[in-house]
C-alpha cells in the first residue's frame, strides 16, 4: 500500500504532534497547562494524604487549573499584572518560594540527628528534675506587708484567707494555688525558696522577684510525669532545625554589606 502525497503529510504531521500534546493536559486561548502541574500538585495532594492517586484526581485537578488560567488570563488583560500592590505580592511570595528552596536544601544538608535530638532530651530532663510541686503563694508590694503575712500566718491564721490580699488576680481567689508544676516554670529565686520547704510549710522570709514581695507555701510534692523522648521528639527536632536556621542567617547578617 501508497500513501499519497497529501495522506502522507497528515500521517507524519499527526505523529509529531502526539508528543507536544501530550506534555499539556489542555491549551487555554492558546496557553498551555503542562501536564507537569497537574504531576505537581497530584504529587501534594497525595503526600499531604488527602486522597490517592487517580483519574478522578486528574481531572478535578485539571479543571482547577483550566479554571484558574481563564482567572488569569481576565486578570492580566485588566492590567492587574501591573498593579503595584499586586507586583509587591508576587515579589514577596517570590522570595518565601525561593528563601524555603534554600532553607531546605540547607536542612538536607545539616539534618538534626537523634543523637543531637537526645542530647537536648537529656538536658530537658535535667533541667525540668524528677519532682514537681504543688506551691501557693500571696505577691504583695512590699517587704514590710510580706513580713506581716508571714506573722499572722505564724499566729494561726490561714494561707487561703490571707491569699485574698494577694495582687495575683489569676490565684489569689483561688487560695494562692498556682496548681503542680516544676521548678524550672519559675523564677529561679522563686523556685529555690520553695523546693527547700517540707510539706505544709511556709517560707520565713519574704522572697523578692520583679514582681514583688511572695510567701510561699508548698502542699505537696510527686514524682513528676514527663514525656518519653519519642512523644516529643518531632518538637524537639523542629526547635533545633529553627536554631541551627537562625545561626545560619546570622552568620549571612555578620557576612553582609548593610548600610
Amino acid at each position: 500500500m501508497t500513501f499519497k502525497p497529501a495522506r502522507l503529510l497528515i500521517a507524519l504531521l499527526a505523529v509529531a504532534a502526539v508528543p507536544v500534546f501530550a506534555q499539556n493536559v489542555a491549551v487555554v486561548n492558546g496557553k498551555a497547562i503542562p501536564t507537569s502541574r497537574v504531576d505537581a500538585v497530584v504529587k501534594q495532594v497525595v503526600a499531604q494524604g488527602q486522597q490517592p492517586d487517580s483519574p478522578q484526581l486528574r481531572e478535578a485537578i485539571k479543571k482547577d487549573l483550566i479554571g484558574r488560567e481563564v482567572l488569569m488570563q481576565e486578570a492580566e488583560s485588566k492590567g492587574f499584572g501591573k498593579d503595584a500592590a499586586v507586583k509587591q505580592q508576587i515579589e514577596n511570595a517570590r522570595q518565601a518560594i525561593v528563601i524555603n528552596a534554600l532553607v531546605g536544601d540547607y536542612l538536607k544538608k545539616n539534618p538534626v540527628s537523634d543523637a543531637d535530638i537526645k542530647a537536648e532530651y537529656d538536658r530537658f530532663v535535667a533541667q525540668t528534675g524528677d519532682k514537681e510541686y504543688h506551691v501557693r503563694h500571696i505577691l504583695v508590694g512590699t517587704e514590710a506587708e510580706a513580713k506581716d503575712i508571714i506573722a499572722k500566718l505564724k499566729g494561726g491564721a490561714k494561707f487561703e484567707d490571707l491569699a485574698k490580699q494577694s495582687k495575683d488576680a489569676g490565684s489569689a481567689g483561688n487560695g494562692g494555688d498556682l496548681d503542680w508544676a516544676a521548678p524550672s516554670s519559675f523564677p529561679k529565686v522563686f523556685s529555690d525558696a520553695f523546693v527547700k520547704l517540707q510539706k505544709g510549710q511556709v517560707t520565713d522570709t519574704p522572697v523578692q522577684t520583679p514582681n514583688g514581695f511572695h510567701v510561699i507555701k508548698l502542699d505537696d510534692t510527686r514524682a513528676a510525669k514527663l514525656p518519653t523522648l519519642e512523644e516529643v521528639k518531632p518538637q524537639i527536632s523542629e526547635a533545633l532545625q529553627q536554631k541551627k536556621l537562625q545561626a545560619y542567617q546570622e552568620e549571612m547578617i555578620k557576612k553582609a554589606k548593610v548600610q
